[in-house]
């Protein structure tokens, strides 16, 4: 998956890693995905210029509150606000006959295999990592639809544990969510343990300061 892991002396007892960047990607983009679902509800965009709001969007909102009471909804409605501002920017809101049901489909649509791919490293590394008795977790900052996608993608076998925020009750970096992953690991030390991500911040940065080994991978776009 990268160089550096090659490097490394001592195997680790446990391995972390993130998902969106590091295993897996999306197909095209997401404004790309965004406008071909609009396309099928009668509303026409750009799939450039939305994708460029998106990450506009996407990158100035606060992260969801863990801690808020209304946890079951709490994923769906945020990704509402993100969508919804999106469509509003790029001038395409009020084109939705039901803007509603048009969400509705989008995000399950997030749900499913199609929207994503397996980087092609990432089966050779699960599976000499698996024959080397290496314990696997998925430690995430993506919401609770990433138990099906990694269904869905045949990715679930190889890990003993998935950690998400909703379930830490905080998001990465914070050092939450990092000792939920390691409980999920019962007798396995910080300090043998590798976490690998593709986000300085929020990977790297979040997880050497806890103790793990940290390996900062970088995708070719």
């Amino acid at each position: 998956m990268t160089p550096q892991m090659e490097e490394q002396v001592n195997p680790p007892q446990l391995i972390l890693c993130d998902v969106v960047g590091t295993l897996i990607g999306i197909r095209g983009s997401v404004g790309h995905i965004y406008a071909q679902l609009a396309q099928t509800f009668g509303v026409t965009v750009e799939p450039e210029r939305l994708n460029n709001v998106f990450y506009e969007v996407f990158q100035r909102t606060p992260g969801a509150d863990y801690t808020c009471k209304n946890m079951e909804t709490l994923e769906y409605d945020w990704w509402y606000d993100i969508a919804r501002r999106t469509f509003q920017r790029v001038d395409v809101l009020e084109q939705f006959p039901d803007f509603d049901d048009f969400f509705g489909s989008l995000y399950v649509h997030f749900a499913t295999a199609d929207p994503w791919f397996v980087y092609p490293d990432v089966w050779a590394k699960l599976q000499t990592w698996r024959s080397q008795r290496i314990e696997l977790g998925i430690l995430s900052n993506f919401d609770q639809r990433l138990l099906p996608v990694l269904d869905n993608l045949g990715l679930s076998p190889f890990f003993q544990s998935v950690t998400i925020p909703i379930l830490a009750g905080a998001e990465k970096p914070d050092p939450q969510i990092f000792e939920y992953a390691l409980a999920q690991h019962p007798g396995i030390e910080r300090s043998n343990t590798w976490f690998i991500g593709d986000s300085f911040s929020q990977d790297y940065e979040g997880a050497t300061a806890i103790g793990f080994q940290a390996i900062l991978i970088q995708r070719e776009e």
